[in-house]
């Protein structure tokens, strides 16, 4: 029976994170910039904006385009997994790497800091090591175990 890793929810939070103050930091210019009439004649001199001004004018434009791509790129990597199955190990449906081919398991930094790294033959190559955070997938201890057990 495979094992699932899915992609973090810390991972996942902070995008909507990231996302959610670029839009709120965009409302927040757009309103300086356009609607507060005090901060509008603070920032004017003689009919002319000064930098402020023009940059509560311009700035929410940038926002909303990088919350945009930062949305994109959520939306791109929601599906990405490791799953621990019979014969191989899957790493986000286009990596994968045999038990066979597996050389090595370092897992002295997985309690402390949440990570460990494998490392295996890649074909036509040397020795690959590859690092698997929990910051990126959740339930990584039984992939861990599965990995363990399969190569012992």
């Amino acid at each position: 029976m495979p094992i699932e890793a899915p992609l973090s929810k810390h991972r996942r939070n902070s995008f909507l994170v990231y996302i959610a103050i670029c839009v709120g930091l965009a409302l927040y210019f757009v309103y300086d910039g356009y609607y507060n009439k005090k901060f509008i004649e603070k920032h004017t001199v003689e009919g002319v904006p000064n930098a402020t001004l023009i940059v509560n004018r311009k700035a929410p434009s940038y926002l909303v385009g990088a919350a945009a791509i930062l949305g994109a790129y959520l939306f791109a990597i929601r599906k990405r997994r490791v799953v621990a199955d019979e014969n191989e190990l899957v790493i986000n449906d286009k990596q994968k790497i045999s038990y066979d081919s597996i050389r090595r398991i370092d897992k002295t930094h997985f309690k402390s800091k949440g990570f460990f790294v494998i490392t295996y033959e890649k074909e036509n190559s040397g020795p690959v090591d590859f690092k698997i955070s929990d910051k990126m997938y959740d339930n990584l201890a039984p992939v861990l175990d599965k990995l363990v057990a399969k190569i012992s």
